[in-house]
């Protein structure tokens, strides 16, 4: 009797499976669709240059971009790609939540293994740590790739320089190697250097260890779950930008640009 029990649920499990992916692929079609419209739009005006700037002061442009039909465009534009891109998430957490709880069941059912937890909301806080688990590696690999640049960008400037480069009238940038052209990173290095030191509040002579307590003290002062600003999950993905910059490497790159 269990194990028959345990079919019909697993069943049910892979039915309402099915219909997430269905209104998920829907919904992503859609948003996919309305986005490509809305930048094909936005590089048809970037292409335009004055001329469409001029047509859109005459009475004509004017009047379209005040009909209501245009309004009612532009805002269901906007709709569908914010609310859309959201909904999307929500589904995704909502067919784990349902469907594992529902999987586990089958499982404890057909074959007497233990559920993993006891309630629908336990399996939507594992969904979330996953995805904030995943975000976390995608940052660090983006984080990994910056630092990759920088070092390339130094080393393509140093090896220029070995060879004989030599600097414009600025002495930031010259002409390259073998017809290529080269720029002297370090004036964009030491800015970006000094705005993250300054979004955790200290100096630039500050070393790892007091970069580290300010990060520690501006990471929970701007955490999303703590912090209900509006501004707080940009805060804090500046922050942990800015903490992930200043590293020991960077550090001692700053003190020898000085």
């Amino acid at each position: 009797m269990n194990r028959f029990l345990g079919e019909i649920i697993y069943y049910f499990a892979k039915f309402i499976e099915i219909l997430f992916d269905i209104f998920i692929a829907i919904t992503e079609v859609i948003v996919g669709l309305v986005k490509g419209l809305a930048q094909g739009f936005l590089a048809l005006i970037s292409a335009g240059g004055c001329l469409l700037i001029l047509l859109l002061m005459s009475p004509f442009g004017i009047f379209i971009l005040f009909h209501p039909i245009f309004i009612l465009t532009v805002l269901l534009t906007i709709l569908i790609i914010v609310g859309g891109t959201k909904l999307i998430s929500y589904l995704k957490y909502r067919k784990y939540m349902i469907t594992e709880f529902l999987f586990d069941s089958a499982a404890y059912y057909r074959e007497g293994k233990e559920k993993t937890f006891s309630s629908f909301n336990e399996y939507g806080d594992k969904y979330k740590d996953m995805e904030a688990e995943r975000r976390r590696k995608e940052w660090r690999k983006q984080q990994e790739e910056q630092q990759r640049e920088w070092e390339e960008r130094f080393r393509q400037w140093n090896e220029y320089q070995r060879r004989g480069g030599g600097f414009n009238q600025g002495g930031y940038s010259t002409g390259g190697f073998g017809g290529q052209t080269y720029q002297n990173p370090s004036i964009e290095f030491k800015q970006k250097y000094e705005n993250s030191i300054n979004l955790l509040g200290l100096t630039t002579d500050a070393d790892i260890y007091e970069i580290k307590l300010a990060y520690r003290k501006k990471a929970k002062e701007y955490h999303p779950d703590i912090n209900k600003a509006e501004n707080a999950t940009e805060m804090f993905q500046k922050i942990n930008d800015a903490y992930e910059f200043l590293n020991e490497a960077n550090i001692e790159r700053y003190k020898t640009l000085n």
